[in-house]
């Protein structure tokens, strides 16, 4: 059997498998976790948005601590969101399954941001401290001490470093690389994607063999200039043409509920690659974005669960939806182009058809800086649930990011297919057991919540004791130590709560 049959093989094994896994499983599980917890919460997404804002700036609880902010925290887990998903993933949402995927996108972020708030929150109450001082937890720290189930946060870790260090690197460093055709015809074939494979690998390695520290600066700073630079592109392209918005959003709900065709072939249809697409792009619900909301220094776990929720909003609604206005205005303006074309190469002519050969180098250049901050951000969170199963040994660490550094070479070699497949797979693996494990740990995440704004009713900066809550499961971060320096910076900041 020749290569060629081989990948035509594990493309059709993997699409198989990528179906069934969405079809009967995840989107019930995600629909549902994301209701449940909006129902419990009281539509904590919408009534805190205020608060959402104004914890993004908080200052570290301790400035002398080498822990990260709450605006740093979030930019490492918006600089994962933000990648090349949000531009060709939306774009072959959008393609394949028609202009509709961008409404259920939304319907998935409003929902599925209460189950953000909900992992995120818990990672903040189960994270440990580390001995340079950095914070780290996620899905497998609050498995393990809110359940007792060491096993399955074992589990979870496995299955996110398969996920985001194998099927995220690979598709990230397999997008960025695809930006080429436009300025090299058959990249893939005379060495091009050779040549940015080994500046992607170098660029990467220069990050991650820093630590979290430089992982947060460097997120802090390309992924706010480039989200404005590419909001920017896509509010001027719709603002131009806005005469053509009326027959796109006909477009999209004329697909959105075209249910005839939705239950004709579901796996294809504008609800399934909605919720697909929008769950690989705002990761809500999925385990990932708990790994960085674990690492901030805030007095309340609380604060870095509305963080979080407010980083599904910036991913989904405003940079998700850039790129589906200028893929969707592109399709009423010239339709049958459009109709030939999916991914990157979509976006490239959209973008081109407005602006001309700057808009297609623009993207080029956004494309590149989006995947390379995911790619950092992706090894962020595989490393810290390496060291949830081995501890610290680094002698491993160094393998392990060599071992990265291969899968990101290799993922510019990648087929378009079988990359999108097998991050697909990975990825919701990993959220079943975490929407399972937040299913089963929420009510600590709710009562936190209640503890948070029953302070905020007294007008006092809201601060966290584990005491507060009964019965709550021992936690390493909240105790009487730890009280005592939040209680500190609790002095210092009520009159601005007041």
């Amino acid at each position: 059997m020749d290569s060629s049959s081989i990948s035509t093989s594990l493309v059709f094994a993997t699409s198989a498998i990528d179906n069934f896994m969405y079809t009967y499983i995840l989107v019930i599980l995600l629909v549902f976790t994301g209701i449940y917890f909006t129902i419990r919460t009281r539509c904590v997404q919408i009534r805190y948005l205020k608060d959402m804002v104004r914890e993004l700036f908080e200052k570290r609880v301790n400035p002398g601590e080498r822990a990260i902010s709450s605006f740093q925290a979030m930019m490492v887990s918006t600089g994962s969101r933000v990648g090349t998903g949000n531009i060709a993933g939306i774009a072959t949402a959008l393609a394949t399954g028609g202009p509709g995927a961008l409404f259920w996108m939304w319907a998935m972020a409003l929902v599925g941001a209460a189950s953000a708030f909900v992992e995120s929150t818990l990672a903040q109450i189960w994270k440990v401290k580390e001995i340079d001082g950095e914070f780290r937890g996620g899905p497998a720290y609050y498995i393990q001490q809110g359940l007792g189930k060491r096993w399955m946060g074992i589990a979870f870790a496995i299955s996110l470093i398969a996920c985001y260090a194998i099927g995220f690197n690979e598709l990230q460093a397999f997008n960025a690389t695809s930006a080429l055709e436009y300025y090299v015809p058959d990249y893939a074939t005379n060495g091009g994607a050779i040549i940015m494979g080994i500046i992607l690998t170098v660029l990467t390695a220069l990050v991650i063999f820093g630590g979290a520290k430089r992982i947060s600066v460097i997120n802090s700073w390309v992924v706010p200039i480039m989200a404005f630079a590419y909001l920017a592109l896509g509010l001027w392209v719709t603002v131009s043409n806005v005469g053509l918005l009326p027959e796109a959003f006909s477009l999209m709900f004329a697909s959105a509920f075209d249910f005839q065709a939705i239950f004709g072939g579901f796996a294809g249809s504008a609800v399934m690659l909605g919720i697909k697409r929008g769950l690989f792009s705002n990761e809500a619900g999925m385990g990932s974005a708990p790994n960085a909301a674990a690492t901030a220094s805030v007095s309340h776990p609380v604060k870095q669960g509305l963080v979080q929720t407010l980083s599904v909003y910036i991913d989904t609604m405003f940079i998700c939806t850039c790129s589906a206005m200028l893929v969707l205005v592109f399709m009423v303006e010239d339709p049958l182009t459009a109709q030939t074309l999916n991914g990157m190469p979509l976006v490239q002519m959209a973008v081109k058809y407005f602006t001309g050969d700057i808009g297609i180098f623009f993207i080029t250049i956004a494309v590149f800086l989006f995947a390379y901050t995911s790619l950092i951000g992706n090894y962020f969170y595989a490393e810290s649930n390496l060291k949830f199963i081995t501890g610290e040994k680094p002698q491993l660490i160094f393998w392990f990011r060599i071992a990265c550094l291969a899968i990101i070479f290799i993922g510019c070699l990648s087929s378009f297919d079988l990359a999108w497949n097998v991050a697909d797979i990975l990825m919701g693996i990993m959220c079943i057991i975490n929407l399972v494990a937040i299913l089963a740990l929420g009510k600590w995440a709710i009562l936190c919540l209640n503890d948070y704004s029953a302070q905020r009713k007294r007008g006092v900066n809201p601060v966290f004791h584990a005491r507060s809550i009964p019965n709550l499961p021992a936690c390493e971060c909240w105790n009487d130590d730890f009280d005592f320096i939040v209680d500190e910076e609790q002095a210092l900041h009520d009159q601005t709560y007041s």
